[in-house]
């Protein structure tokens, strides 16, 4: 039987058909790979209690957890600790490219998502979904209860990526939605013009949101594996362009990482956290992205 913490591997996790599973196997792989972290520190709340510190009112203790575990326990109200969350999915055709990875990036991206819902209602977090291309096509409102897991993934389950995007445009969509301060949770391959983009995001920090951009790119995206002549096609229009892939690839590698730093410097200057994956590396790392912000916060 495989160790929960395999399940942190794009590889492995493809093997398990049902996303719940999936879901279950990352957090759990996550949660105890933090034990043997320098994160160690870190923790992700499954309850509704937190150590009592001097200066709390002794009312709000819980007796009940004392007599148990001999320690003093506060009760947290959800006005303390809760935090709504919306994933906003990108349905562009990009987003269903892979090489030789055994997940798409749109199937990394569900199961990121997936594994995210699963935190956030374990602790309790309302959380919602969005799912757009040139448009928002799918809206599920944000709740905590346990049901709303099953609703999330089964949303997510079905989405497919085909066509075209316009990322800018279903976060503006997104802005006019969302009346509370949230956290946004944004997974795309952002192969778009990024200034419209960056535009709707300040939007949103305008508007007091926090967000987490998950920048998914194919593992061949990164690294650019092609050797002699390659065709390569556009998955959002309908255009082929046939390169030399070794004359071709310290251009591209350049491009690549130009594109991405413009991306971190420009959400660093507006306070959005920027999570730069590829479909070869282990869900922990996306994960952390949003621990790191969860602790900011609280």
């Amino acid at each position: 039987m495989k160790k929960p913490e395999q399940y942190l591997r794009p590889e492995v996790i493809r093997q398990v058909g049902r996303l719940d599973l999936r879901a279950k196997f990352i957090v759990e792989g996550f949660l105890q790979g933090l034990h043997a972290s320098p994160y160690h520190g870190f923790s992700v709340e499954f309850s509704e209690h937190r150590k009592y510190t001097a200066g709390d009112d002794l009312k709000d203790l819980d007796w009940g957890v004392y007599a148990k575990t001999d320690k003093y326990y506060i009760r947290k109200y959800e006005a303390e600790t809760n935090v709504t969350g919306y994933l906003a999915m990108d349905l562009s055709g990009s987003m269903a490219y892979t090489f030789r990875q055994e997940l798409t990036k749109f199937d990394y991206a569900i199961c990121l998502a997936a594994a995210l819902s699963y935190m956030m209602i374990h602790q309790q977090d309302p959380v919602g979904l969005v799912a757009f291309d040139t448009q928002i096509r799918t809206a599920l409102p944000p709740k905590s209860k346990r049901a709303q897991l099953g609703n999330i993934l089964a949303l997510l389950a079905n989405l497919k990526p085909a066509g075209q995007t316009d990322v800018a445009h279903g976060l503006t969509q997104l802005a006019a939605m969302v009346r509370s301060k949230s956290l946004i949770m944004l997974f795309s391959d952002l192969l778009a013009d990024p200034e419209p983009i960056m535009q709707s995001l300040h939007q949103l920090r305008h508007r007091g949101h926090d967000i987490i951009v998950f920048h998914i790119l194919d593992e061949a995206e990164v690294h650019f594996p092609f050797e002699g002549l390659v065709e390569f096609k556009d998955a959002e229009e309908d255009r082929k362009m046939t390169v030399d892939a070794p004359g071709m690839k310290p251009d591209y590698l350049q491009a690549v990482q130009e594109f991405r730093g413009k991306y971190q410097e420009d959400c660093a200057r507006a306070g959005i956290d920027f999570v730069p994956t590829d479909t070869s590396i282990g869900f922990d790392k996306a994960l952390m992205g949003y621990l790191l912000q969860r602790q900011r916060r609280f």
